[in-house]
């Protein structure tokens, strides 16, 4: 029999913005393979998280995704759905209200963040009192001049891709002290749950450099720096096989009448970020186009080029947003349309 460290990891009930949250179950085991089917229910005290009251406080936490822990000997994330005592939903928990049970939805997201200095409480790279050189070096930038972070943009990675999540990039961002991964998944929930997970192992890193990441939308306000971002990719078989610009119009003028929908689940104060600068759109308006950055969907040139079969990019999405209610409200969208 073996110890083994669960780190069951859920969102709180904070508005507008959810937090992580997570505590440890130690158990013993023989010959653990790294299953749900072997974990079991856990609950917690809502009233600590505003998702509960002081006198019924327990919330049920169940588990949706197992990975291995990088960080522990003999350790698992344990990803967990918040319910009710009766096993019902809980009305945090934008997971249950996904509508991809086949797993149709490929969704790549890109979560762009600020790493900040908790002494300074500035972005990496700022002096006190003052700014950096202006944007414009420190996209994909590399040297110390222009490049701040790395170590623990690649620790990061490192940590992801040994806990077996699907990890396919990072750079720096185009302001200074901000960067962002990349990751895709085959499933909406699956999509979810590594960014998630994902975020939990950047928040934790962050404890043993004297940093913290902001994922606000607009952290510099109403400046020249780019604001961040967490532009969704996503297609289904549709998308994937259509080979039909009118089809993929179509699902695009789906878009439209429901703004306001998806804005508000796409992230707090957004209207921050969206303001028809910085390569974004503004909230007041929709648009789609090939290969527009400017746009609030991206038709991919690629997408095109393969004859109109691939996916589209939804850029609207806030870096604080979370992927599994943005990822619910596109499913709708796109399947209103077809």
């Amino acid at each position: 029999m073996a110890k083994i460290k669960l780190e069951y990891i859920w969102l709180d009930g904070y508005e507008p913005t959810q937090n992580l949250r997570s505590k440890t179950k130690v158990e013993e085991h023989e010959n653990f393979k790294g299953t749900l089917e072997e974990l079991g229910n856990w609950s917690f005290d809502g009233s600590s998280t505003r998702q509960a009251e002081g006198g019924s406080s327990d919330c049920l936490l169940v588990p949706v995704a197992i990975y291995p822990d990088p960080t522990r000997i003999n350790g698992w994330l344990v990803m967990c759905e918040v319910m009710y005592a009766d096993g019902t939903p809980h009305p945090s928990n934008g997971r249950a209200t996904i509508d991809d049970d086949n797993d149709d939805f490929w969704f790549g997201f890109e979560q762009e963040y600020f790493i900040m200095d908790t002494k300074t409480q500035l972005p990496l790279g700022f002096p006190v009192g003052g700014y950096p050189a202006p944007q414009g070096m420190y996209y994909c930038s590399v040297g110390g001049k222009n490049t701040h972070g790395r170590k623990l943009v690649e620790e990061h990675a490192d940590l992801c891709i040994a806990a077996g999540i699907n990890f396919e990039g990072i750079n720096q961002e185009v302001a200074c002290g901000q960067w962002e991964f990349q990751l895709f998944a085959k499933g909406a929930k699956k999509a979810g749950d590594e960014i998630w997970v994902a975020r939990y192992l950047l928040d934790r890193l962050t404890e043993k450099y004297g940093y913290y990441i902001e994922y606000h939308p607009k952290p510099l306000g109403d400046t020249d720096w780019n604001g961040s971002g967490m532009h969704a990719n996503f297609s289904n078989t549709v998308l994937r096989t259509c080979g039909s610009q009118e089809v993929y119009e179509k699902i695009c003028e789906a878009f439209r009448p429901v703004t306001a929908e998806h804005i508000a689940v796409y992230g707090a104060y957004n209207d921050q970020r969206l303001t028809g600068k910085h390569e974004t759109a503004s909230i007041h308006d929709f648009s789609y186009g090939v290969s527009d950055r400017g746009c609030s969907i991206r038709i991919p040139l690629m997408t095109v080029q393969k004859g109109w079969k691939g996916w589209l990019e939804d850029r609207r999405p806030a870096s604080n947003g979370d992927p599994y209610k943005i990822a619910a409200r596109i499913i709708k969208t796109v399947n209103s349309a077809i």
